[in-house]
Order: structure tokens, then sequence, then C-alpha cells
């Protein structure tokens, strides 16, 4: 009975890319597979998605440097460290509890080891990009619901309809609302678009302009990932980063849906920016917070991507999670979400730098408001089916390179 259990949730893994993990208020994740839920004609590849994961380690030609001598005696924890500290001892017997449940599955753990041999197969049977182009560009219109762009002809000043071609995507609306995969070719370059989805690039200052004219056309799912200054960020030039000060101007309560919004906040391990969340984001967002996740690190086998206690680089990060009030104060409504269960983890391969696990489905119960979700991501650097993605560069992860297009059957 108990194999057939299992068999059953790795057919459901197989398909969804998630894995709940028995007595645990854990689950397991394959990006690659959730991704792949929004795309027809063409596959996100495991081996340019887990490239970090994946990659043969190569001897470094530079000369080695000199390790300093650790003093015996490190120097005492400065007050916000204590409180970090803290943390993180709060947070070990969830992690390690999660992580077992994890080495215990070992069907899920059977079924990881075939990644690589998937990319592999990925990897050589990759052709080359041929489908047409079916987008619609125009200026982002407040009128307008981003979510479900208008339907526009030839004619429509607001929207065009272009079909191989190359146009200015920067500061545009640009929307596939098909059932269906798009290519758009912009500035020379290929990105594959999932299917209902669209993207306004832009610099901070233009957001306002993704602001709906009725909140009755906003959103009830907000994913935020901002750039926090980060020195390995900078020292690798990976992605522009802004201070802290510049988050605290983003239109959350004007994105808002009439009937409330949940807002997923993904944030650092770094004190100070704890502090400056609970502070001054969330009061000047006038968002309560709710719940805090975990997003837990492992490799192929299972194991910690690092050691769990290393202070300086933990194996996981912080999803905060609250409630963007809305106008309508309908406690109908708030009845048919459940409240966010507070300490759950997580668990996935990590991706490229930066790159966070597509988590809007484990997210849907807990939304207020209108089902499907309206959903929009800000600072996003991929494109998720059914949601608006906002930000300097959202098409970073679409480029085709990490894409296969799927053999005919």
């Amino acid at each position: 009975m108990e194999g057939e259990v299992n068999a059953h949730k790795l057919s459901l893994f197989q398909e969804s890319g998630i894995y709940l993990l028995d007595d645990s208020n854990a689950v397991f994740m394959d990006p690659v597979r959730v991704l792949n839920r929004f795309y027809h004609r063409f596959s996100v590849s495991p081996s340019t998605y887990y490239s970090r994961s994946f990659k043969s380690p190569t001897p470094s030609t530079e000369p080695k440097r000199k390790r300093k001598r650790k003093s015996e005696e490190p120097p005492p924890l400065n007050d916000r460290e204590l409180i970090a500290l803290q943390r993180h001892k709060d947070a070990r017997p969830l992690l390690l509890a999660a992580h077992e449940c994890l080495m215990k599955s070992s069907e899920l753990l059977d079924a990881l080891k075939t990644l690589k041999s998937e990319s592999t197969r990925v990897c050589l049977a990759a052709p080359q990009l041929e489908v047409t182009l079916s987008l619609r560009v125009g200026d982002a219109d407040t009128d307008a619901d981003p979510h479900q762009p208008q339907n526009g002809s030839q004619d429509s000043p607001s929207f065009q309809c272009f079909e191989q071609k190359v146009f200015p995507a920067f500061n545009n609306l640009v929307a596939n609302d098909t059932m269906d995969d798009a290519v758009a070719e912009i500035l020379n370059n290929q990105y594959i678009m999932p299917r209902e989805s669209c993207f306004y690039m832009s610099d901070l200052g233009q957001i306002r302009n993704l602001i709906p004219a009725h909140a009755d056309s906003g959103f009830n799912l907000i994913i935020v990932d901002p750039p926090w200054e980060n020195a390995s960020a900078h020292q690798k030039s990976r992605y522009q980063t802004l201070p802290n000060r510049y988050f605290l101007s983003l239109p959350i309560k004007q994105l808002t849906h009439s009937e409330g919004a949940l807002v997923a906040l993904w944030v650092t391990n770094r004190e100070k920016l704890r502090c400056f969340v609970e502070n001054e984001l969330f009061p000047a967002w006038g968002v309560s917070y709710a719940a805090n996740f975990y997003w837990l690190k492992v490799k192929e086998n299972g194991s910690w991507i690092c050691d769990l206690d290393h202070f300086h680089h933990r194996p996981y990060e912080c999803l905060i999670l609250g409630y963007s009030t809305g106008k309508v104060n309908n406690t109908d409504n708030q009845s048919k979400f459940k409240p966010v269960k507070n300490d759950r983890v997580i668990m996935s391969i990590p991706g490229d730098y930066s790159r966070k696990p597509p988590i809007a489905d484990l997210l849907l119960d807990h939304v207020p408001g209108v089902k499907p979700p309206r959903c929009i991501e800000l600072f996003a650097r991929e494109i998720m089916g059914g949601c608006v993605a906002w930000g300097n560069e959202p098409l970073h992860f679409q480029d085709s390179k990490y894409f296969f297009k799927k053999m005919d059957k």
C-alpha cells in the first residue's frame, strides 16, 4: 500500500514538479518541471537551469592566495549578529526535520539522479528555433488590464500585431496572450515567452505605468525579488543593486486588487535587511506580516549545498509573506482562502545565481480574491505563464540558450 502511495506521489511529481513530503511542513520542488508546464513547443533545459550544479570543476590557473591565520578566538558577535544567530537557531530544527524527510524519500532521490542524463540528452537533441512570433506590443495603458491585455487590431493606436519582426520592447507592455509559446526577436536576440504571459521592461521610475485605473483590475499575488545591495553580486557584476531606500517607493498598495493581495518578498539572511523589512518596508507598503518560509538549497543527491551552520553562507534563504489590504472589506472573501502556515520549508536544487524557484503554485490557497490569481512579479528575471513580469531585465532567463525545442512526436 505504501509503495502504491509513493508511486502515485512520484507520478504527480514528474508531472507537476512538486513533491509533498510525508509528516512534514516541507515540499521538494524541481523548478524545471514546474516551469515546463507553461510551455508547449519548448522546454527549459536542465543543463542550463542547473548550470552551477552540473558544471564540472575546472582547475584554477591563478596562484593560490595564502590563507590568513585564524585567531584562536573569534571576535565577539555584535548585537545584530547575535539576533541573526538566534534566528538561525530557531530555524535550525525545522530545516533539519525537513532535510531528514527528504533523505528518507528514496524514490524521490532516485528520480533526481536522472537530471544529468536528461540534460545530456537535451543538449544533444536541441534543434534550431523556428517558430512564428505572435505577440502584441504597446504602451502600458492604465485603463487596460495588464494581466489580460485588451484585444487590439493593426489599426489600434495602443496595440499592434507583429509577426516575425524585430521591435523595441523597453517601456512597452509586451504580451503573448495565446495558448502557445512565442519567440520574440528583440535587438537581434531570441527570447521564448510562455503562454498567457506579458512583461513590462523599464527602470524603477516607470513602474507606475502598471498601476491599473481601477482596483478591480489590480493584482492579488505580488512576488518581489529586490536587487538588495550585496557585496558578492557587486564584485561579480551579476546584476545592478539598489540601496534599500529605493524599495520604499514601490507602489504595492496601488497595485493591490480591491479584495487584497498576498505579498511574497525574497530576502537574504542579513539581519540589517530583516530589520529594514519589518520596521520600515512593510509599514511603508501597508503590508501586514503573515508568515516566514525557508528555501533550503540542496545538491542532486539531497545533501546540503554547504554546512548548515556556516555563519556567513547559510544554505537557505527566506521568503517573507504578508497581506496588503484592498479597498473592499469582505469577510466572506477572507474565509475562502487558508491562513498561511508559518515556517514552511521549500527544498530544491538551486539554479543560476540569483534565480529563485517558481513558488506561485505553493501560495495559491492563501491568495485572497479572484481565481486564478492576478499575479505580478517585481524585479523579475524570467516570465511565468499567467503572470506579469516587471523589471529592467525580465527576459534574462528567457534567452533561447536556456531552452530546447521539443522533438515532434
